[in-house]
């Protein structure tokens, strides 16, 4: 079975200050019911703008609607994701970020993992949330 892969790019469209030359995608549906979804960050998908910048909360939410937007796109939706990894780059921002996604995530129970790192691709990104979820049968 070939992977569907939704929403691709090259990163020297998106990174073009760092020379480099990788096609990616926004979502792999693997084996027709698997769903892998890149790490979202505070950036609209469609223009590649940054969006609240200096902001985590608005970060937050802009990554969880890209991450419902394109969950969406795989046939699947926030209710079936499965696991989530929240990466921060300041421990402060853990209770405003984990507030947010709890918002969107409210009555799901997926498994969660937080990392604390010292910067994300872009110096202006706060957050970063990736997801895991199923195409339900």
């Amino acid at each position: 079975m070939v992977h569907k892969r939704i929403r691709p790019f090259n990163t020297r469209d998106t990174y073009p200050e760092q020379k480099l030359d990788n096609d990616l995608c926004q979502t792999v549906v693997a084996r027709g019911t698997m769903v892998f979804v890149r790490g979202q960050i505070g950036q609209d998908l469609d223009t590649s703008r940054s969006v609240g910048i200096g902001d985590v909360t608005a970060q937050t939410e802009q990554a969880m609607a890209n991450i419902k937007m394109l969950l969406e796109e795989a046939g699947s939706e926030l209710a079936h994701i499965c696991k989530i990894t929240i990466y921060i780059v300041d421990p402060r921002y853990r209770e405003d970020v984990y507030r947010t996604v709890g918002r969107w995530l409210k009555g799901v129970f997926p498994v969660s993992t937080g990392i604390v790192v010292s910067a994300l691709a872009r110096p202006e990104w706060l957050v970063e949330i990736d997801a895991t979820a199923v195409i339900p049968d």
